[in-house]
């Protein structure tokens, strides 16, 4: 039995020029090696099967193979072209006819504004083997959770993102306030004063506080708002906004989906934005099927087309 720790693969594309030349010059000219490198390959491949393989021809010029070469070179070039497939194949993904199921972990504002797109163009942009599963993202665990492939693909912040992690910006995002259709206020635009003085409702994804990033923005100019609910969940406020007289500060896009029943206004000091991106573990960049689904959520957003 040949033992195959031994075998260079060169050897191989070195056997199949000679059994084609008959010739160590040719085959070197051919494979670009010298002719002192080739009948090295030549030796060694002697010993590797045992045999002469190429035997000087009578008159000395050229090279007979013996048996043993004749009977290799149908099955050493069927050989070369399937290896030669393997290193040139390149994996595909057909959204419309594979069976995958992609898992990505979001928080409720990025699956509100750019999950529920997904899924509701999914069924003009995928077949039924298609399956999308989003799940809260939590920041402590979302670097295991892509290491041990629990998730195929975060979207958050750039806070969220591990270091570790291959990453691709989505959107840019910025803060209106937003208050419900017929709201005493007015329509008027917003005033510091105002916005101060209005009953507030923030978002803590933490869970439990009352001061947000709005707050410190506020404390570095001096002022404060009075802020009276704290929930966990961005998806909670737009319903609680159009049934009282709250008020709260939330992300442009998210304001944009409950247009017909909300109103939004400038903030009336600077605050800093956000943007969302996509992350995924590094091994995963080849992956077509991961590919369509950046490339997808990317082109949802931007309100464009993905073939």
């Amino acid at each position: 039995m040949i033992d195959l720790r031994g075998v260079d693969l060169n050897l191989l594309v070195s056997l199949d020029a000679l059994l084609e030349e008959c010739n160590v010059t040719k085959a070197a000219t051919r494979l670009h090696l010298t002719q002192p490198a080739v009948s090295t390959q030549l030796a060694r491949l002697r010993k590797i099967f045992d045999d002469p393989l190429l035997i000087p021809a009578d008159g000395g010029r050229g090279m007979t193979p013996s048996a043993h070469a004749l009977a290799l070179v149908e099955p050493l070039r069927a050989a070369l072209r399937d290896l030669e497939n393997v290193v040139r194949q390149r994996p595909a993904f057909d959204p419309h006819r594979d069976n995958r199921r992609f898992i990505i972990a979001a928080n409720d504002n990025a699956t509100a504004v750019l999950g529920l797109r997904l899924m509701e163009q999914l069924p003009s942009l995928a077949g039924a083997g298609i399956r999308i599963a989003f799940v809260n993202a939590d920041q402590r665990q979302v670097a295991t959770q892509l290491e041990r492939a629990e998730i195929d693909l975060l979207i958050g912040s750039e806070r969220m993102v591990p270091s570790s992690m291959k990453a691709r910006k989505l959107m840019d995002e910025h803060f209106v306030m937003a208050q419900r259709k017929g709201h005493p206020r007015g329509l008027g635009e917003l005033d510091l004063e105002q916005y101060c003085a209005l009953k507030h409702v923030l978002v803590s994804t933490s869970g439990g506080s009352f001061h947000g990033f709005m707050d410190e923005h506020l404390e570095q100019i001096g002022r404060r708002r009075d802020v009276m609910l704290s929930v966990q969940n961005f998806t909670l406020v737009p319903d609680l906004l159009c049934n009282s007289d709250y008020v709260a500060t939330l992300p442009s896009r998210l304001v944009q989906r409950y247009q017909d029943r909300l109103d939004a206004f400038a903030l009336p000091f600077q605050a800093r934005g956000f943007s969302l991106f996509a992350a995924w573990h590094p091994r995963n960049q080849g992956d077509p099927g991961l590919r369509w689904l950046r490339d997808t959520i990317a082109a949802v957003d931007a309100g464009t087309a993905i073939g």
